[in-house]
């Protein structure tokens, strides 16, 4: 039986283990099929305090994973596939052994719904992201296009016209899903423009390594039209990685682990949640890695206490 075990890899999760493992509650961490989660994504991280000249996302991910098994993190390359809770704590399987623990800390994360392009993949990073708020600055007087039609596209088109030249919101329909505070806040941007009734069907640049254009289809006629375009952003949301709890664990309207405000302690006893997993609001390696300080203390004081 082991002090605590955590389940995912990306800043939440290597904090809580750099934490757990300096606190000497020798934590295994489950890195998952994704070690180092959406950051591996990301190319420059600019806005992580302590870099003052940015970092690889996949080389921040790095450091942080050498950091904690510095500290004696045990460190295990699979993925959990189950967790149950015994007496006195919890019981995770991964690839056929059991392992058990006093508390568990869930940094599953969540995973940015994609366009499901081919050159998509091949270019993330390099002109296509799913967050404004992270890669907005490397846009600065360039042509973006934001695809998607609710709250979160309105709030990345919005944020991104302090950067770009010119936004365009690409959305299959010809009505918005988001609120009508939100809807009026863009069409009255002069540096928006909407394009409705159309979708993405092909990104190019792949020969040259950076989005250079969009193949556009009109949903009502079938036409194709191309257009030149430097970025390409997909606002159609985030499904936050929950399967291993979802039966067990109170989740909140859209999907994401409930904790209790200004802490990880989810509804079940010995029981931490941090990072994306648990917040939809933020969304940032640093408030994921914040959180997940406040996993591993907490953690630290439930096993003190019990």
């Amino acid at each position: 039986m082991r002090n605590v075990i955590i389940i995912g890899s990306g800043p939440a999760g290597w904090t809580a283990a750099i934490y757990a493992a300096r606190a000497n509650l020798q934590p295994i961490i489950f890195e998952g099929h994704e070690p180092g989660g959406q950051l591996m994504t990301t190319t420059e991280v600019e806005n992580f305090p302590g870099f003052e000249h940015g970092i690889q996302g996949p080389d921040l991910m790095t450091v942080m994973r050498k950091q904690a098994a510095r500290f004696g993190t045990e460190i295990i390359s699979s993925l959990a596939d189950s967790l149950t809770q015994i007496e006195g704590g919890f019981e995770i399987t991964s690839q056929g052994k059991v392992y058990q623990a006093k508390t568990v800390i869930l940094s599953t994360g969540a995973t940015a719904r994609r366009l499901g392009l081919e050159n998509e993949k091949r270019l993330y990073g390099k002109g296509v992201s799913a967050c404004a708020t992270c890669d907005g600055f490397f846009f600065k007087g360039k042509n973006v296009i934001v695809v998607g039609g609710g709250d979160s596209a309105m709030e990345e088109s919005s944020f991104l016209t302090r950067f770009a030249e010119k936004v365009y919101i690409v959305h299959r329909r010809d009505e918005f899903r988001a609120s009508k505070i939100m809807q009026d806040r863009v069409r009255s941007n002069p540096k928006i423009e909407l394009i409705l009734n159309a979708e993405v069907v092909e990104i190019h640049g792949i020969d040259v390594g950076h989005v250079t254009g969009v193949d556009l289809r009109d949903t009502v006629t079938g036409d194709i039209r191309k257009m030149d375009i430097d970025g390409v952003f997909a606002a159609i949301g985030h499904d936050p990685n929950v399967a291993l709890v979802k039966d067990v664990i109170t989740l909140d309207e859209k999907g994401y682990i409930k904790t209790v405000p200004g802490t990880s302690y989810t509804n079940i006893e010995g029981l931490f949640a941090c990072g994306d997993v648990q917040d939809h609001r933020y969304r940032q390696a640093i408030t994921a890695a914040g959180s997940g300080c406040m996993a591993a203390l907490d953690a630290e004081k439930f096993l003190a206490e019990h």
